[in-house]
């Protein structure tokens, strides 16, 4: 799922000046040339030039670009025996635990009237017993779910950063309530589960979710804000401006749930982290920054530039996956950054990328559109045309 809450008067975000240098030459040709384009951009590169230059969604693992590389006898004999035992364990455990907390929800919802605001719709706001097991019973679950997919033991650490840089102390105010808004790096849909396992907070979601049988009412029961992508010039403008009210009081309010979001607006293999949208930081509120890092030896959880149902087989046939959580200090920010989001985001992101040690670039979505053609052999116009993933 990826959480792309528009920027509306951003340019790209340049790469650090601590020598977090990307080396990624931004290409600035127009996008669009004429009908008569018929190739990718890229398509006159060399793999080694286009993996240099759309380096962030670059697989290194053994299944290559896309899952489709070349595999040794051993890795297809070990995938084969997996497939055949441990893939259907896992998808059936994973199916009991969807529809069991699906029937919580639902349990938990009946007879009761859901919060409505235009076209948002959650339960989010409901208090007492019922609040109390949804998220009591989303947060065992959403582990239990990671458990079955092979991260048995997950590093959750939290990181304080040196004086020089520890600039949330000096302007915290005295009387503060609790953060609005967690900032997370986005690596892939497992980041989900492990924030619900966590903290249990809203997201930002495509409106087709609210939709879908049984995550439907679960993402409403976390208070997701829906995005009608199909109409981003009449509607963009109100969710932001929701996200930004459901921040201030999530900030106001302890009763009220926290919103989660990834400000990169797509997936990296792990190791960049791209420019941040201004979205989060419009309410001016102090921020919770998460660093989530995947290691791997033979498959990486990374959901770069590979296909959902590849994704999901080779993930399931993996013995063992491993999750680090590096989790920084509330951010409060200063009365510049207040006035300036972009400046906020912008320091926020240069935070994360030093005690995370992952290298700013400045390339984003429509540089992985290109570089997912390029793997595909499709056109440029038709990938640029296409709805957000």
């Amino acid at each position: 799922m990826e959480s792309e809450l528009k920027d509306f008067n951003s340019k790209p975000s340049k790469p650090n000046a601590n020598g977090n240098n990307t080396n990624i030459i931004r290409d600035d040709r127009p996008l669009l040339k004429s009908e008569s384009t018929v190739s990718v951009a890229v398509s006159s590169d060399s793999i080694h030039e286009m993996e240099k230059k759309y380096a962030a969604y670059v697989r290194r693992d053994v299944y290559g670009a896309m899952g489709r590389g070349e595999l040794s006898v051993k890795e297809k004999l070990l995938l084969l025996f997996a497939l055949v035992t441990l893939f259907p364990i896992r998808v059936i455990v994973a199916a009991i635990i969807l529809l069991f907390y699906y029937l919580i929800c639902r349990v938990c919802t009946i007879f009761y009237d859901p919060n409505r605001d235009e076209e948002q719709e959650d339960y989010a706001h409901m208090s007492g017993w019922r609040r109390s097991v949804i998220v009591g019973c989303g947060r065992g679950l959403s582990r239990a779910m990671l458990f079955i997919f092979g991260f048995y033991w997950i590093s959750d650490s939290s990181f304080n950063h040196n004086s020089d840089t520890q600039k949330e102390d000096k302007h915290q105010p005295e009387e503060i309530g609790r953060t609005g808004v967690i900032i997370s790096n986005h690596v892939s849909y497992l980041d989900i589960l492990y924030h619900m396992s966590s903290s249990f907070p809203s997201f930002v979601a495509k409106k087709s979710v609210s939709k879908l049988p049984f995550v439907g009412l679960i993402s409403k029961c976390l208070g997701c804000v829906y995005v009608q992508r199909e109409s981003k010039l009449s509607d963009s403008k109100g969710v932001s401006a929701v996200v930004t009210e459901r921040i201030k009081e999530a900030h106001q309010n302890k009763s009220a749930p926290l919103m989660m979001l990834f400000p990169e607006g797509t997936t990296t293999n792990g190791d960049f982290l791209l420019p941040f949208k201004t979205g989060g930081f419009l309410a001016r509120a102090p921020v919770v920054p998460v660093i989530l890092k995947y290691h791997y030896q033979r498959f990486s959880p990374a959901w770069d530039s590979i296909s959902g149902v590849r994704h999901v087989i080779f993930l399931l046939c993996q013995f063992v996956n491993y999750m680090e959580v590096i989790r920084l200090p509330v951010y409060y920010p200063s009365q510049q950054e207040k006035d300036d989001p972009k400046l906020y985001a912008n320091n926020v992101r240069r935070l994360m990328a030093s005690e995370g040690n992952l290298v700013l670039t400045d390339i984003g979505l429509a540089e992985k559109r290109i570089y997912h053609a390029a793997l595909n052999g499709n056109s440029l116009p038709t990938v640029l045309h296409q709805k957000d993933e």
